[in-house]
């Protein structure tokens, strides 16, 4: 009689485990269906396009390797693929030391309206990137900007950032430190509220300037973070593309035309999907790259 009672308790037993697993399987199928039909199936599709002559039309012949060999052998691609490197090495570093500056600034508790400040640093990712774009568009706009307004009041001449290549670059990582910065703020003031504050005080008693914390104490225990800061705005500025493409549009002629810019105007201007498809595949390795570098290296971290 027991032993049959103990086999029923472990039958509903297992019966509820089951049911368990299939709510839980219900309440995770919108994100798998989403995951599978937004992200997996592009990606399946952009993998045989790549192989392909396709147009974007009737077009479309299995065509091989060829798009992948045409691509490393075009100057084009290594243009742009250049550009886009030098726009990560010149705005990474600089989004790295404004955010910084920003969270040793903001993490303190005892400035008054902390955070009415925190939300005003914060307040461009609540934005779209298209309206970034025109925001900074009206501000650096060559014939109504509001820089060249105030320039010409002044007496000065006027910056030509719609022609001149340089002022142009200039203008998209502007545009892109001020819009990555909040997220990376908040990053490194969770990472300073961490740090101990008697550590910061025996330094200070043992006579340490701010300079020598900051140095000595503050920045090493950023170190793990910093890295994932690194890496994330690297990811984050070779798939720039709406922001820079309502700024600039990629000009003045390539000047400003990053990765995303060359597949798109590959694929949708030119109707070479299966080559700007290639393209595709190949930047998304180098992003599979960098999130793979990424994951090692807070896996470390957490260690």
């Amino acid at each position: 009689m027991m032993k049959k009672m103990n086999e029923a308790a472990v039958a509903r037993k297992g019966k509820g485990f089951d049911t368990r697993q299939a709510w839980a399987f219900a309440f995770c199928l919108p994100n798998i269906l989403f995951f599978l039909i937004f992200f997996v199936a592009p990606a399946i599709v952009g993998v045989w396009y790549s192989l392909t002559n396709y147009n974007g039309f009737k077009q479309m012949d299995f065509v091989g390797l060829d798009n992948y060999i045409r691509l490393f052998q075009d100057s084009d691609f290594y243009s742009t693929l250049w550009r886009t490197v030098l726009y990560s090495v010149v705005s990474v570093p600089i989004g790295y030391i404004v955010s910084l500056g920003f969270g040793m600034l903001l993490s303190s508790e005892k400035i008054k309206g902390i955070t009415i400040l925190r939300i005003l640093i914060y307040w461009p990712i609540l934005l779209s990137t298209i309206m970034v774009g025109l925001t900074w568009r009206w501000i650096f706009g060559e014939s109504f900007g509001l820089i060249n307004f105030l320039l010409d009041s002044a007496g000065l001449p006027q910056i030509h950032w719609a022609t001149d290549s340089t002022a142009a670059f200039i203008t998209t990582i502007i545009a892109g430190t001020w819009s990555g910065c909040g997220t990376n703020m908040l990053i490194f003031i969770g990472a300073l509220k961490q740090i101990s504050t008697e550590l910061v005080e025996a330094a200070t008693l043992d006579g340490a300037n701010k300079w020598q914390v900051f140095w000595n104490i503050t920045l090493p225990h950023l170190k793990p973070v910093s890295f994932m800061v690194i890496i994330l705005s690297i990811i984050g500025s070779f798939k720039v593309f709406a922001m820079v493409q309502t700024l600039t549009n990629g000009g003045p002629g390539t000047a400003t035309t990053y990765m995303i810019q060359y597949i798109y105007t590959t694929g949708f201007t030119r109707n070479r999907v299966g080559y700007a498809s290639a393209v595709s595949m190949v930047l998304f390795v180098i992003l599979l790259i960098l999130s793979f570098v990424q994951t090692k290296i807070s896996d470390k971290a957490s260690d």
